[in-house]
């Protein structure tokens, strides 16, 4: 990919040094929301009501979304998180069930598995990609072992072949956490319809968005029942708007309402052309700043999408470089840009250091005999490393190639001028 070459700034001082920041004017505001959703939501307030189960525009949602994704089942609800443990109340597990997933991931992907009284395990992952690594998740699994979610990082497929070979050769379940990886193919397959179910979050950072919301999909006949029954209680509300009242088994009340369906149905049309955009874009910023000294931008897969939810980079602190310092240099030069997310490794949060779950029980940890799982630094070196060493620089859709330009050339000139230990 060209990248157009312009004459700028003096590069011999960083901005903050006193130097000509590269940009002076702020970057496009993302404007996720306009007159198509305030239509679909006036009509969902003009009809008087607001719930699902007799309104219209969380059915119409639905079966849009199992259209685009090709898929049989899709269950709503109000979050990612929920769509998560929507996608394990479906699976039906024992408590002390282990759980593989990553440590590179917001809380939303952890907590579902605790409230379904199961263990969290955590594996190690790529550098280059931040997504699970498939050797060290076999490393993992133990006889307790169930189910493993997988993350699709920063808007990128994880490893899928070998996870579907691994999930089939030890007898396990294949949850995809595609929160970050909407409308992103694989080999030709959409993320989130691969495995046994996938789980999409519409929080607002999300390439399609209704402020919080989730969806759970599969082609799987029995987990789609399973999913819609855990995501109201245990009951059946059905397209012919037939109430099954079960409480089939125990479950959450995660139902999406109408507002939620109506700002999701305008969201959906606009979605192929915000992930389309939005991987156009960071390529360019690829192509752009690859092969800087200590400074790797994200690593792409044959045949693999990148979405781009946020634009990872890694500083290497092996090469002298401070991350800390290369966001503060950054962010003089204009650049919208934050340290590494979620900030540090989740087995390092103080929830799961200290098994703080059901008052003072410890549970589910306390559930089973033997050796308790550890969590311990050190655990998975490169998640840690991660950490350390990535920076976010965030892009959105309405960015300019002009825009990516300027951002280049930032990150150019602090790898270039920043002092290294």
């Amino acid at each position: 990919m060209a990248v157009v070459k312009r004459e700028r700034v003096e590069m011999s001082k960083l901005a903050i040094e006193g130097g000509t920041p590269v940009r002076r004017s702020p970057f496009p505001n993302r404007k996720a929301y306009g007159l198509e959703e305030a239509r679909q939501v006036i009509e969902a307030l003009d009809s008087q009501d607001l719930f699902f189960a007799t309104g219209r525009k969380v059915y119409q949602f639905l079966s849009e979304f199992k259209s685009l994704y090709g898929v049989k089942h899709a269950t709503a609800s109000n979050s990612g998180t929920s769509a998560i443990h929507v996608a394990l109340g479906a699976l039906n597990l024992e408590p002390g069930d282990e759980v593989i997933t990553t440590p590179v991931s917001d809380m939303g992907t952890v907590a579902p598995i605790l409230l379904q009284n199961c263990i969290p395990v955590f594996a190690d992952v790529e550098l280059g990609t931040c997504n699970l690594d498939p050797d060290d998740v076999e490393k993992k699994i133990t006889e307790r072992t169930r189910a493993i979610i997988v993350v699709h990082c920063w808007g990128q497929p994880a490893d899928m072949d070998r996870f579907l070979s691994i999930a089939k050769k030890r007898g396990l379940r294949l949850i995809e956490d595609c929160a970050q990886a909407h409308f992103a193919h694989y080999k030709g397959r959409l993320a989130g319809t691969i495995g046994d179910l996938g789980a999409f979050s519409f929080q607002q950072s999300k390439h399609m968005t209704c402020g919080d919301g989730g969806i759970t999909i599969t082609n799987d006949e029995e987990l789609g029942k399973r999913a819609d029954l855990f995501a109201d209680k245990g009951c059946d509300w059905t397209e012919d708007r037939r109430y099954r009242l079960r409480y089939a088994f125990l479950a959450p009340c995660y139902r999406m309402t109408e507002l939620q369906g109506a700002v999701l149905l305008a969201q959906l049309k606009k979605l192929r052309w915000v992930a389309e955009r939005r991987q156009q874009l960071g390529d360019r910023l690829t192509e752009s700043i690859k092969g800087l000294d200590g400074v790797y931008p994200p690593e792409r897969a044959g045949g693999v999408d990148h979405r781009y939810w946020g634009y990872p980079i890694r500083v290497d602190g092996e090469k002298g470089l401070s991350r800390d310092k290369f966001v503060e240099a950054l962010v003089a030069e204009g650049v919208p840009a934050g340290k590494a997310w979620p900030g540090k490794p989740l087995y390092l949060y103080e929830m799961l250091q200290k098994r703080v779950t059901y008052g003072s029980s410890g549970y589910p940890f306390t559930a089973r005999e033997g050796k308790m799982v550890s969590y311990d630094e050190g655990l998975c070196p490169n998640a840690e490393r991660v950490e350390r060493e990535m920076c976010t620089v965030w892009i959105n859709e309405f960015y300019s190639e002009g825009d990516i330009d300027d951002i280049s050339e930032a990150v150019r000139k602090v790898a270039s001028l920043l002092p290294r230990n």
